[in-house]
């Protein structure tokens, strides 16, 4: 899973970034568009993984990772300038979702907090550069047409880039139409910005933190989204565990924010966690939620996916209520599953394969 931070300069994305994955970007790094973006994995935190560790000891533990890239601010009509494109575009486009990162503390540099106008300006960008990208792909869809090049495939790309464009040019995101999964596969390579799963963050002070209440209301009419002091979750990401722990209780924070970020990033994106167990590793892995064992299979390896004859499952739950595989088994709650299986939250999986 992987997941761009996307805001107007100076609302504190980097500060954002560095206090989701512990890292130390400059956060003054991005004076022009010619920065190169910060990438980070980092481990999605779950207990269950702690857990099976203990019980199987493995050699290896290995938890599920989340992908975070904070790309440079993109300023008010800087699409239409050009401004923000190339290289930088297509890593943004290549996220499986976008953080918005707006701003919600004044500032000397960028005047007093308006996170609605900012919000609707990164809208407009977002609407702007997809447009942009739809008319020139039917422009030539069109151009080939005269050329000769016409074939049901074209016709239905065609098809669907002008229903994305009719959205667009109504100032509405793509995300909000409904496509047949022939529609969807025949735009998927576009990896347009407003068709993706957005969260918002608000990014605040620590004085405004926990005050936003009816803002974060009128947000999530469209969006998921979340609260962070950005500035004190980058110290608190600085700090050993036990004494960020002490600042998080004063503060009134029950979770770091990358960990709040993960949650909500789960639930938008639908993806749940399933696992893979033996006295060589114990792994997690992220999949969206409605996925087959067959996917799973593929998630892991491909040639799992190729060769797959069935799936071994258990359940998370089960193994921790029983205590052992072996309970399981004479409890009769191991299964052997075929490729249609939808993956279950907390499934613990092992794929019988033969390539």
């Amino acid at each position: 899973m992987k997941i761009g931070l996307f805001g107007l300069p100076k609302s504190g994305k980097t500060t954002l970034f560095n206090a989701l994955t512990k890292s130390e970007a400059p956060v003054s790094a991005y004076a022009s568009a010619k920065a190169e973006p910060n990438i980070a994995i980092v481990k999605v935190s779950d207990e269950r993984v702690k857990i099976l560790s203990d019980m199987y000891k493995p050699k290896k533990t290995v938890y599920a990772t989340i992908e975070k890239v904070d790309v440079v601010g993109i300023a008010e009509d800087s699409i239409k300038q050009d401004a923000f494109a190339g290289e930088m575009l297509k890593v943004i486009r290549n996220a499986d979702a976008l953080a918005l990162v707006i701003r919600g503390f004044a500032s000397d540099m960028a005047g007093p907090a308006s996170p609605l106008d900012d919000l609707k300006k990164i809208e407009e960008e977002a609407i702007l550069s997809d447009l942009i990208v739809v008319e020139k792909r039917l422009e030539k869809i069109r151009a080939g047409y005269t050329k000769g090049q016409k074939n049901d495939a074209l016709l239905m790309e065609e098809k669907v880039l002008q229903k994305a464009c009719e959205q667009l040019n109504k100032s509405e995101p793509i995300r909000k139409l409904q496509f047949s999964p022939e529609e969807e596969l025949a735009i998927r390579g576009f990896q347009f910005l407003t068709k993706k799963p957005a969260i918002v963050i608000i990014n605040t002070d620590e004085e405004s933190y926990g005050k936003n209440t009816a803002l974060i209301q009128e947000i999530s009419k469209e969006y998921s989204a979340v609260e962070f002091a950005g500035n004190f979750e980058m110290e608190l990401s600085r700090l050993e565990e036990q004494e960020a722990r002490m600042f998080m209780d004063d503060f009134g924070i029950t979770e770091s924010a990358k960990d709040r970020l993960t949650k909500i990033a789960y639930d938008t994106l639908g993806y749940i966690s399933f696992f893979t167990v033996g006295t060589d590793e114990v792994r997690a892995w992220n999949i969206k939620n409605g996925a087959t064992a067959v996917d799973a299979a593929g998630s892991i390896h491909s040639d799992l996916a190729r060769g797959f004859i069935a799936a071994e499952c258990f359940s998370y739950k089960d193994l921790i209520e029983l205590g052992s595989e072996k309970a399981i088994k004479e409890k009769g709650r191991f299964h052997l599953e075929g490729k249609e299986y939808i993956v279950s939250d907390g499934d613990i999986m092992s794929i019988r394969f033969n390539v």
